[in-house]
């Protein structure tokens, strides 16, 4: 029964009363706080321990979620003490004081999780389209020490959040997923769909000075005058741009045009004295695009390159003092570029080390507090709220080659031939976009003289052990069958053809994309999709430009405007970062009905909380091929693993590549191909291995031609990577069962250790291995951190070093150092070409004594839903180093095709004898293994 109690502070002889409205109602699962100010906070408990929090006006505002799918289940104890509500669970309770609402979370032993600074609440009334609806504010722990990790994906080189700024944004680099994960024991999910500040809630402003702006033709100055900030970020910006200033620019890096003729090389240096108001760590973000440079009193602060139609920020402070004067420079090549400096004041230091989410647009403040006393518990609770991860197939996790795109399927087929003679292992072909007729964008079909037998191209793919990837968008000429289709059920947005916005095919055509918020809608997308090209066999599917982002060079308001959805009245600022996700879903679900004994792969450029749910991998977008982008490429996919998603790639070499690194300037490419070397490195040691790129093409038999060792360097990596699979399923398959995360921030395994929250350039590959990327050209040795509280063994030698120190490793050009911790059991199968080749065959099973181990082998079939049904096989492995015995313990389960015998080798290292890499290291002498257990 419902209880209803109010409270009031009672009135003391030397004092008048003082009425209190608040009060507190106990509702299914939880409890309502009403506060003096008439606010509703409800607070929800889950079976689990987790709380979600709802404040609000009027608590029927609350949308229904498209992140959370699970709804509250708790049977909290609810209690009143004073001016205070409580809801008790076993892992935890919520406290909420009834006059202000203020939110404190404690763990089981009575520690504080979450302290709400009240004050800081917003819930202020803003108007989108006409439509009423709310910016919203929350900040916790003010002045807090705490470790924060997740957010999604975001590549300015931040491991650990705390005193960042981050803001959750959909782009093409950049995946918003708003879950934070802390050290302190909880995960925070902010529900929320707009654009949302993290750290700051401050939008950042243009940084207003009296600039010198210096506009050069070659040598020549064309044009100086004064400006008050740096401001050609969008398309709209460029009227701005002063006339005497203009130039042919094609390509402005080399000084020649397109047509090999000299011209005059564009650029422009901006000067400015900055005097600071305030005393501290003052934030600057600077959008660019073309190569740039920023200096602050002559010293070099930034120095980026990236390709002009993909722009976006890159971060950077400076430690400043009021009054005292900073000199600034900046100095742009344009190339037809953007570029702009914005600047936020610095907070105080209570507030710069807070958690604070601030949102555009909602209709409450809605968030859920995860209790977990470790990081996998953290993103465990994150995925029983959003969704368990379904198991990829087995195929997903080899090689996978693509190119910009492949113009016919003979070239396709050809490049999958290449590998196969070189015996190379391969597991993927990759088909981009513009397999199409070029007018007729959205019609998911072949053009008949590029791809003549498009069916026949996958069966002779499948006939080759490989499987094919097809690209599919969003994105619709209005002029095809399936836009028309769609736009005659208004699901095709309309505002970018109003608009007259053309893209960048051919003369350029009228295009838009279809909305995605009403079933009915993704149905209809799907059933296209299903008709034209399902049928032809292929087997996984590449939803590009999923943000959606059908123009790069928009502004935020623009993008924001042309999202609206007609069919649903939802303006797009308050839906922003959510279309991928509903996008996604209704791909994942058509495909599970249309193929329901198959497991779908789909690889999709944006993502958003509960993205996993949807069979999805994503990637990190067309990052420029820089040694600063590969660098970014670490902290952005182990902090988007902590968000929960686990299987993640990104382009081996970057998408984009510097005019200098083609054929025409072979004096680059001896770097080009020491940075391609270095990402591939990494991308051997990411969830998926996946080369993709623009010229200069990236098959290995081709980037390697003429280089013996580089030929080396990259095929040990294939061969490496396919021993590993049955230690690299295994941790596939842990995502899945276990919630775990295949690549992991230090701070993870160690979080004991302080030294590991802020490492940004090392991370563990499942629990035994600590890769260490190179990302410094030249570089031929690299310090690296060994965690504290283990052993570990150096890959390259076998050599075992103490852990809580750093050392220095020899790093050739051709490997990547790895270190194998303490207890570790790392088991290998034999060389193969393909994941399908002998997936059962002999193992070599690798120890590495001085501690304790254990690891549980996982096997199924590899692409049927037979493991949801429980039919697969577990092998426990254990490791008992007093005795150093490894046992083999009785096989759990089974599955059809599963072989009944199998040789296992296995090899102990403990760091004597002559130093030798540990994984071409072969044991001798093995046993068989009939799934009885053995010592």
């Amino acid at each position: 029964m419902k209880r209803l109690i109010a409270c009031a502070l009672l009135a003391s002889a030397a004092m008048p009363a003082a009425a209190f409205a608040g009060s507190v109602e106990q509702v299914p699962h939880g409890m309502v706080v009403t506060t003096d100010a008439g606010q509703k906070v409800r607070v929800l408990a889950y079976a689990d321990g987790t709380f979600r929090v709802s404040v609000a006006d009027d608590l029927a505002q609350v949308p229904q979620s498209y992140m959370v799918v699970r709804q509250a289940d708790g049977d909290p104890l609810f209690t009143q003490e004073g001016q205070t509500a409580r809801l008790t669970l076993f892992s935890g309770h919520a406290v909420v004081g009834l006059s202000d609402g203020r939110l404190t979370v404690y763990d089981r032993t009575g520690a504080v999780l979450l302290d709400e600074y009240a004050p800081a609440r917003r819930l202020d009334p803003v108007s989108i389209e006409g439509q009423p609806w709310l910016s919203t504010r929350v900040q916790f722990n003010r002045g807090t020490d705490e470790g924060l990790y997740g957010l999604g994906q975001h590549q300015n080189r931040q491991m650990n959040y705390n005193g960042e700024d981050v803001e959750l944004a959909q782009h093409n680099m950049a995946i918003a997923v708003p879950y934070l994960a802390s050290t302190r024991g909880y995960g925070l999910l902010w529900d929320n769909n707009s654009i949302t500040r993290v750290g700051d809630a401050r939008p950042y402003q243009r940084l207003q000075l009296d600039w010198r702006a210096s506009y050069f033709l070659g040598d020549r100055l064309a044009v100086e005058r004064r400006e008050p900030t740096i401001d050609y970020q969008y398309i709209r910006d460029q009227t701005r741009w002063p006339e005497a200033a203009k130039a042919r620019t094609e390509a402005a890096t080399t000084g020649q045009n397109t047509a090999g003729n000299a011209v005059e090389t564009q650029s422009v240096v901006w000067t400015g004295r900055y005097r600071p108001t305030t005393t501290g760590t003052h934030k600057f973000r600077l959008y660019s695009s073309s190569y740039v440079r920023v200096f602050a009193n002559g010293e070099e602060v930034l120095n980026r390159w990236r390709q002009n139609w993909n722009p976006w920020y890159h971060n950077f402070e400076l430690d400043l003092t009021r009054g005292r004067a900073v000199d600034l420079r900046i100095e742009w090549i344009p190339n037809q570029g953007y570029i702009a400096l914005d600047h936020a004041d610095p907070l105080p230091e209570a507030d710069r080390h807070s958690v604070s989410f601030a949102s555009d647009a909602g209709k409450a403040i809605d968030y859920y507090v995860v209790p977990a006393e470790t990081m996998d518990g953290a993103i465990a609770g994150y995925r029983r709220l959003t969704g368990q991860a379904p198991m990829m197939p087995r195929w997903a996790y080899g090689f996978w080659q693509s190119r910009q795109r492949y113009t016919s399927q003979a070239e396709l087929l050809g490049v999958l031939d290449s590998y196969r003679a070189a015996q190379i292992p391969i597991d993927n072909i990759v088909q981009d976009w513009f397999y199409w007729p070029e007018d007729q964008w959205g019609c998911h079909c072949f053009d008949p003289v590029r791809f003549p037998d498009p069916a026949g191209m996958v069966r002779t793919v499948h006939d080759a052990n490989a499987r094919v990837m097809i690209s599919v968008w969003p994105k619709f000429y209005p002029t095809t069958q399936h836009g028309a289709e769609l736009a005659a059920q208004g699901w095709l947005y309309q505002r970018p053809l109003e608009a007259q916005q053309r893209d960048w095919v051919g003369p350029g055509y009228a295009n838009t994309f279809y909305d995605p918020y009403v079933p009915a809608s993704r149905d209809l997308y799907f059933r296209q999709i299903r008709d034209t090209l399902v049928g032809q066999g292929f087997d996984a599917w590449w939803m590009d430009a999923t943000e959606p982002d059908w123009h790069s060079n928009l502004s935020v308001e623009e993008r924001a405007f042309q999202m609206t959805s007609a069919a649903t009245g939802l303006p797009g600022a308050a839906i922003f970062n959510s279309y991928p996700l509903v996008h996604a879903e209704g791909m994942a679900n058509g495909l599970r009905a249309a193929q329901p004994e198959r497991r779908p792969f789909i690889l999709t450029r944006s993502g958003f909380g509960g993205i996993q749910r949807t069979s999805s991998a994503l990637w990190s977008g067309d990052v420029a091929a820089r040694w600063d982008d590969l660098r970014d490429q670490i902290s952005a996919g182990t902090n988007l693993s902590v968000a929960g998603v686990p299987n993640w790639t990104h382009d081996i070499g970057g998408f984009a590549v510097e005019d200098r690194y083609s054929r025409e300037y072979p004096a680059d490419l001896p770097e080009w191909r020491e940075l391609y070397l270095r990402w591939f490195q990494f991308g051997a040691f990411s969830p998926l291995f996946r080369s993709h790129g623009e010229f200069p093409q990236r098959e290995t038999p081709i980037i390697a031609a003429g280089d013996p060792a580089m030929l080396e360097g990259l095929t040990y990596y294939h061969r490496l990577r396919y021993r590993l699979l049955p230690y690299i399923y295994t941790l596939a398959a842990d995502t899945h069962f276990a919630d775990g995360t295949i690549i992991r921030p230090l701070v993870m395994d160690f979080e004991a250790d302080r030294r590991t929250w802020d490492i940004d350039d090392q991370y563990m590959f499942g629990p035994a291995i600590m890769v260490a990327p190179v990302t410094e050209f030249g570089a031929r040795q690299r310090t690296v951190y060994l965690p504290a509280g283990t052993d570990w063994y150096d890959a390259a030698t076998g050599r075992r070093h103490a852990g809580g120190q750093t050392i220095t490793v020899a790093a050739p050009r051709e490997r990547v150092p790895l270190f194998v911790r303490a207890g570790a059991i790392v088991p290998m199968g034999p060389l193969v070409q393909h994941t399908g080749e002998d997936p059962q065959g002999s193992l070599t099973v690798h120890v590495f004594a001085g501690d304790d181990g254990a690891f549980s082998l996982y096997e199924d079939q590899g692409e049927d839903m037979g493991y949801a049904q429980g039919q697969y096989a577990r092998v426990p492995l254990a490791w008992h180093d007093a005795t150093r015995v490894l046992a083999l313990g009785e096989r759990q389960g089974s599955f059809p095709g599963m072989a009944q015998w199998r040789e296992v080798t296995v090899v102990v290292h403990d760091g004597t004898g002559d130093p030798a890499p540990v994984f071409e290291t072969e044991g001798s002498g093995g046993v068989l293994y009939s799934g009885a257990a053995m010592p």
